[in-house]
């Protein structure tokens, strides 16, 4: 499959990545643009991928362009996409930039915005993601095995989910490190080691949850698994339940919520 990706940051090597390890491209079908030359030709001597000098290059006989530069940055990378044939699907990654905001701005109908996030970097990633009426099936299906190769992927039907997913699967990460980072100190301060409460902690929320997703379960039958009745865990979770974890947690979901669709907003009032 031939890509073009604006923007060769971290984002952008993650999927190169693994478009070439899932066998979605290969890397002479992939071009790459950005700003800077360094990058360029690392990932030239890494990834075999094609580079060009400017995005406009970059994007010929592409059939899907990925956006994949800061938010701030869109309307200069615009500017130099413009023209773009209409049988190509462009596909933003960009936070806060809204559909509306992408056609406008490229003067081209078929457009794919998505949130992906960080653990995409080892093929482990959350992928959300919609589409206008002008990308049609076959597109949409290759749109999905780019996001299937970075992890996992939904689509949704309409756009107001996607400044959802922002809270939930896109800055969702920085909410467990935040947890992770807790239950290490806790085991520190309890007696272990650093490196051996890292080693435990690691291994148990990873293993957690991918026991959750093998078992399909819902959490609350899971949590009860472990909670014998005057047990250990029942004095923990109540622990947690009096200092408001639940509360917490979702006051985190919905102020990431009022960002990501207040950012929105002022990318469609510029």
């Amino acid at each position: 499959m031939k890509v073009a990706l604006i923007g060769a940051g971290a984002m952008g090597e993650a999927i190169v990545a693994s478009l070439i390890r899932a066998g979605v491209s290969k890397g002479e079908e992939l071009s790459l643009f950005d700003v800077s030359e360094a990058r360029l030709d690392y990932m030239a001597g890494k990834y075999h991928a094609l580079t060009s000098a400017a995005a406009g290059e970059a994007v010929k006989d592409a059939a899907h362009v990925i956006l994949a530069v800061k938010p701030q940055d869109f309307e200069k990378a615009a500017k130099s996409l413009s023209g773009m044939d209409s049988g190509v699907t462009v596909i933003s990654i960009m936070a806060g930039i809204t559909i509306g905001a992408l056609v406008e701005a490229l003067g081209h109908a078929a457009v794919v915005r998505s949130i992906p996030n960080t653990p995409a970097q080892i093929g482990e990633g959350m992928t959300v993601w919609t589409a206008t009426p002008a990308v049609g099936e076959t597109a949409r299906a290759e749109a999905g095995r780019i996001f299937a190769s970075l992890g996992r992927q939904v689509f949704v039907p309409d756009e107001r989910y996607i400044d959802m997913a922002t809270a939930i699967s896109g800055s969702g990460p920085g909410f467990v490190f935040l947890i992770i980072e807790a239950f290490i100190d806790a085991a520190v301060h309890i007696g272990f080691s650093r490196d051996i409460a890292t080693e435990m902690v690691l291994q148990t929320v990873a293993g957690s949850a991918r026991f959750a997703q093998e078992t399909g379960k819902h959490p609350a039958e899971l949590k009860n698994m472990v909670s014998s009745p005057g047990g250990t865990t029942v004095e923990g979770l109540q622990a947690l339940e009096a200092h408001g974890l639940r509360a917490a947690l979702t006051e985190a979901v919905v102020a990431t919520y009022n960002k990501s669709k207040a950012l929105g907003g002022a990318q469609n009032s510029k």
